[in-house]
């Protein structure tokens, strides 16, 4: 973000502490949930359906007729079945698919228009997977051998490259990043965030048997994820016509807000712990 003067400035200046303040409570309920696995899978689980019905929110206020009720129901679902543990076979993920849709046609049925349909359904399934299943991933990682340390990391690297990039944008950001989505963010920024996540990730050996290399390949790759999130969504609310998902969160904006970073990087994570170091 760049500072700029006058009153702008100021309120700059308010908008930090506020989201001093507010990081630093956030803090502290991450840190309590983290110390058991189902107080951590608890808070993730309020966090995804806050964040869900935030972006149908948003969408509905740019005219989208979507399926709200419907879209909520099977994204707290999906995240109910990871927090019980009920694993299905790929058979039923597949069936389960088909029937989302075909009720989603139903529905467009009794409307009895035609006019939106293809978007109100489309939209519905992409916040579903969007927000709801990439995000879930998060309780995914939680539930792992040593999942406490795993999740603890993947916070850490992330978060560091949103504050890094936040402070030091906001000071000596000059040249912008990608204007037409986020005129506010800038390179001196994101590479400060990259650096920030680095150093967060080398800063967690001793908690891990990861090597250095891994250390700075996970680093600078997640932390490059983290900022493909927030991207994203900001790309979402600009085209929606706001400028944060809600205020909810006093200097921050929305729980949507604060968790954008992590939609790209907890699924990549998890395939990673279970794929690649398998």
């Amino acid at each position: 973000m760049i500072i700029k003067e006058g009153s702008e400035g100021l309120a700059a200046y308010n908008n930090f502490w506020k989201r001093t303040f507010t990081s630093l409570i956030l803090i502290a309920l991450v840190m309590f949930s983290l110390m058991w696995r189902y107080t951590s899978a608890a808070f993730i689980f309020i966090l995804l359906v806050i964040a869900l019905y935030e972006f149908f929110f948003m969408v509905e206020k740019k005219g989208i007729e979507i399926y709200r009720n419907f879209g909520m129901l099977v994204g707290v679902l999906i995240s109910l079945s990871i927090i019980l543990q009920i694993e299905l076979t790929i058979s039923w993920q597949l069936f389960l698919i088909v029937l989302a849709i075909i009720f989603l046609i139903l529905m467009q049925f009794r409307r009895q228009h035609t006019t939106g349909a293809i978007s109100g359904i489309s939209v519905t399934i992409f916040g579903i997977l969007y927000v709801s299943w990439f995000l879930s991933f998060l309780i995914r990682i939680r539930y792992m051998p040593d999942g406490r340390n795993l999740l603890f990391f993947l916070i850490l690297v992330t978060k560091l490259g949103d504050i890094g990039a936040y402070l030091v944008g906001s000071r000596f950001g000059k040249t912008p990043l990608l204007t037409y989505i986020s005129p506010s963010k800038s390179w001196e920024g994101a590479w400060a965030g990259l650096f920030f996540s680095l150093l967060g990730s080398l800063a967690c050996k001793p908690l891990f048997y990861f090597s250095y290399p891994q250390l700075v390949f996970l680093g600078i790759f997640l932390g490059i994820l983290g900022q493909l999130g927030d991207l994203s969504e900001s790309l979402i609310k600009r085209d929606c016509g706001v400028k944060d998902a809600s205020n909810l969160l006093p200097g921050i904006g929305g729980i949507l807000d604060l968790v954008d970073s992590f939609i790209f990087s907890a699924p990549v994570f998890y395939f990673y712990m279970n794929i690649i170091l398998r």
